[in-house]
């Protein structure tokens, strides 16, 4: 008879978990694309000033990348303690990480003020950022996956997911609001900092929520089982080293599935802010609405692609998505060229469809790859290393090559390799869906709901 920290989750339960999942995921990520609207529209010109706004611009991505850079470190040390003490205590402190870094911000001189100093203060609460960022989408996906039943896992832990959008659209709806009420002048002056000093009241709200959750029952029957076998004289590794030593397909999975997701997403929403406004030369609050819409949309049809995954299987929603997006990125600036409002707005929430239906499968399709004991630092591990070689690298690579060649088109040929790259590894993956996440064995490992390959099945799709 299971006990009561053990017993399945009623209805009620698994709701008030994904509440508690989704409004810290939205607030973190509201917190790190603030950063990333920001160093589009402001930082290059408060912090890395210059007299070409595109070199000013590539700048501030790059401090805009050192957040990426820091999230493997992250998610090493939070998937180890994850894996080690439980998914909700690591929550709580990635949350306090992120708010207090960004609430920070929000109190910095410029480089008017201090000079240099201005940009290395801005750079090191950059990383703590992206540090706590790293240890939080593991978690916060674990979180939901492992409350959550197997047959209606998609769903549940697409609702993490959410928060991506749900994060960008209260930052590029509170950036548009004071764009939209303030001069250029008063923005420039004070008003830039609004939206950072209000993450301190987001995270008191996100922290009473996620206090009252209860831990993951999956990773409480495997730290019993962890505790058996140490009391038996059995050693245990390092959840990373086992993660590198058993998993490191898995891991290199993870990376591939998340490579065109990645790219795509920063294309879609930070770069285009930087095409539209110093491409085009068009006015701000034009991308920043652009992106409003297309986060609207994009934040309800991701539980859509996610409960589709329960019902097709993770690999052929995530290839809708994938060839989808290689084929939209040449649509996606010849429509941003048209300089039409309309047409940009269609441009970018087509683009975040087809980006959903890759990231809406994508929780419960890494989480489902790895055993319970190493689950937070190998999804965190695939996840954020991704991130880097990916997320990081796009908004900078896209600024090189619109600077160097003065036209979209090798843009559209990066985005459309990205996200043929993660639909040649999908492609290549063992499907997922229905894995038993309490059970231990081989990742990657469930074709159909219930069944179980033994070792000596063959490997295939």
């Amino acid at each position: 008879m299971a006990s009561p920290e053990t017993a399945p989750p009623t209805a009620g339960s698994i709701k008030r978990i994904v509440a508690a999942s989704l409004v810290g995921t939205t607030i973190e990520w509201y917190d790190f694309f603030l950063y990333g609207s920001a160093a589009a529209l402001v930082f290059n010109t408060l912090f890395f000033p210059s007299s070409d706004p595109l070199v000013g611009t590539l700048l501030a991505f790059l401090t805009y990348a050192v957040g990426f850079a820091a999230r493997p470190l992250g998610g090493v040390v939070f998937g180890h303690f994850g894996d080690r003490i439980g998914r909700k205590k690591l929550l709580v402190l990635s949350l306090l990480m992120m708010g207090g870094a960004t609430f920070a911000m929000g109190l910095l001189p410029t480089h008017a003020s201090i000079g240099v100093g201005a940009p290395v203060l801005l750079t090191v609460l950059r990383l703590v950022q992206g540090f706590a960022l790293g240890g939080e989408w593991g978690g916060a996906v674990l979180l939901v996956s492992e409350h959550g039943g197997d047959k209606s896992r998609g769903f549940w832990a697409s609702w993490p997911q959410a928060g991506a959008p749900g994060g960008n659209l209260l930052a590029t709806g509170v950036l548009a609001l004071l764009a939209a009420v303030q001069s250029d002048e008063a923005f420039l002056a004070w008003g830039w900092r609004v939206p950072f000093l209000l993450s301190g009241v987001l995270v008191v709200i996100g922290l009473w929520i996620r206090i009252s959750v209860t831990e993951s029952p999956v990773f409480l029957e495997a730290r019993e089982k962890a505790a058996e076998q140490a009391a038996a004289g059995l050693k245990d590794e390092a959840p990373v080293v086992e993660v590198f030593r058993r998993s490191w397909r898995e891991v290199l999975t993870a990376m591939g599935t998340r490579f065109g997701e990645n790219i795509s997403y920063y294309v879609l929403t930070a770069f285009l802010l930087v095409y539209v406004t110093v491409h085009l030369q068009l006015p701000k609050s034009e991308a920043l609405n652009a992106v409003l819409i297309g986060s609207a949309v994009h934040f309800v049809t991701i539980p859509m692609w996610g409960a589709l995954s329960d019902r097709l299987g993770r690999r052929p929603v995530t290839l809708i998505g994938a060839l989808g997006m290689a084929g939209w990125a040449f649509a996606f600036f010849a429509l941003l060229d048209s300089r039409s409002f309309p047409a940009i707005a269609f441009a970018v929430t087509v683009g975040l469809l087809f980006h959903g239906a890759m990231y809406g499968p994508q929780a419960a399709f890494i989480s489902e790859m790895f055993d319970t004991r190493v689950r937070y630092s190998g999804a965190s591990m695939g996840s954020q290393l991704a991130s880097v070689v990916g997320g990081a690298l796009a908004p900078i690579i896209a600024v090189e090559l619109l600077k160097e060649y003065g036209t979209s088109t090798p843009v559209s040929l990066y985005l459309c390799l990205a996200a043929l790259v993660t639909a040649a590894t999908v492609w290549a993956a063992r499907e997922t869906r229905g894995r038993d996440l309490a059970v231990d064995g081989n990742p990657s490992s469930a074709a159909e709901p219930g069944h179980r390959l033994r070792d000596s099945e063959p490997l295939g799709r």
